[in-house]
């Protein structure tokens, strides 16, 4: 005699719920520890400057940077300000980094390996933290998101006088090495 049917509910009905509920699941567990992603970004990003021109092809002046990093950025104390911050400053570097001139001598793979991880960790700050980076309502000389512009300005306008040199990509190289340093004391504010 063959045995009675038995009807178990149906675990169908709830597969739509659990695919809408995974996107949230997986942001909110890559986003868990985004202060540790930054400082292991942070620190992937100086080796890859320094492997893009270990040394430049001939002797540069070192000018004395016209382009100091904006003192007002050091002041940040709350977390998501910091992140805030970091967020504007790796889509200027991403910007200036992703000009067209950048000198012959610059290894190409560390250079687009470099680009892509900027792109990356920008996307994942902003998944992260969804309204970061838009316009703060902070006007005036101590307004941060201004100073950065303004810091980033100066460094296209270096370049331009410069035409664009290997001296000249040089120096913003270094240059790019100290956001990455202030990068990483606004790390430490960050929220985790």
């Amino acid at each position: 005699m063959a045995a009675p049917a038995t009807r178990h509910p149906c675990l169908w009905h709830g597969a739509p719920v659990l695919l809408l509920l995974l996107p949230a699941l997986s942001a909110a567990l890559s986003c868990a520890n985004l202060r540790t992603r930054q400082s292991t970004f942070n620190w992937d990003s100086l080796q890859l400057l320094h492997a893009m021109a270990p040394s430049p092809p001939q002797p540069c002046d070192q000018h004395d940077a016209p382009f100091p990093f904006p003192k007002t950025l050091l002041a940040i104390q709350a977390p998501r300000q910091a992140t805030d911050a970091i967020l504007r400053i790796l889509r200027h570097l991403f910007t200036t980094l992703s000009n067209e001139n950048t000198p012959a001598h610059w290894d190409s793979q560390a250079h687009q390996q470099l680009l892509n991880q900027l792109h990356s960790q920008i996307q994942h700050l902003q998944r992260c933290l969804p309204g970061t980076g838009t316009d703060s309502k902070s006007q005036g000389p101590h307004n941060p998101w201004l100073s950065i512009t303004t810091y980033f300005q100066r460094i296209q306008d270096f370049l331009r006088t410069h035409n664009h040199s290997p001296c000249a990509w040089d120096n913003v190289r270094l240059e790019a090495h100290t956001c990455f340093q202030r990068i990483h004391n606004l790390t430490r504010t960050m929220a985790d």
